[in-house]
């Protein structure tokens, strides 16, 4: 009978450290959205919804690309991919659900999702299929940007901003200003680890290798999902609550 293989961490390897801790981090998280999601008004138990299921997917993902890495210590491309193109869209919806209080339209929320999914397509078709050649990367690598471009431009000056501006609740204006930066700053993470890869600029101008890049990913993948739900959560705690009629008094 065949003992069961237990996963061992190794001492020297952060790269493995970080897939064990943002397994367990996300999961809380996850555990943390969907319990608070009785302590916020009716208007934002969607949206804390939708936090926890972003890091409750992700640590599922993280549960199987922390063993593929230990086992192969190699990148764990698909399921990477995989988990970026579940998450990344339910993050752009919240930029929607947030700004549902003040008008914004479904159309809105699918423009987000189909720039969003349109970026990681590309990225992963110039990623896990690439030929080494520069051309491969940096075409596809274009292609990934668009999307990116549209959600940035969302996010700090196309309706999604101006419905934040507009909506006469602080808390929300505060909280997309919050995820515009996650997008610009927290989101430049990926871009880069994309352009380590053989064929990309960092790899063939400054000889940048991509063996160690899932450490990278692995920080910001934690920060920005985590990240996006704990700015969700501020603005539902924090945000002008339903007005109600006035209690008559004698």
């Amino acid at each position: 009978m065949e003992l069961l293989k237990v996963l061992v961490i190794p001492e020297d390897d952060p790269v493995a450290f970080t897939f064990f801790t943002g397994y367990m981090a996300m999961l809380a998280a996850s555990v943390f959205f969907f319990f608070e999601r009785s302590r916020v008004e009716g208007k934002w138990k969607l949206s804390l919804l939708v936090s926890g299921l972003i890091t409750g997917i992700a640590a599922v993902h993280y549960y199987y690309m922390r063993d593929y890495y230990v086992q192969t210590g190699e990148n764990p491309t698909a399921l990477r991919y995989i988990d970026w193109t579940l998450t990344v869209p339910l993050m752009c919806v919240e930029f929607y659900l947030l700004t549902r209080p003040a008008g914004a339209k479904k159309s809105l929320m699918w423009k987000l999702i189909i720039a969003s999914a349109w970026m990681l397509v590309a990225g992963y078709i110039g990623e896990a299929f690439t030929d080494g050649s520069a051309g491969h990367s940096v075409l596809w690598g274009a292609l990934s940007t668009i999307g990116y471009i549209y959600v940035l431009y969302e996010a700090w000056f196309g309706e999604v901003a101006k419905l934040a501006k507009n909506n006469n609740d602080p808390a929300v204006e505060k909280g997309i200003k919050y995820l515009a930066w996650f997008v610009l700053v927290g989101w430049a993470v990926y871009p880069i680890g994309y352009m380590c890869m053989p064929g990309g600029w960092l790899n063939t101008g400054l000889g940048w290798e991509s063996s160690n890049v899932d450490l990278f990913y692995n920080i910001a993948d934690a920060i920005n999902k985590i990240g996006f739900g704990l700015v969700v959560y501020g603005v539902a705690v924090g945000s002008k609550k339903t007005d109600t009629p006035a209690t008559a008094t004698a």
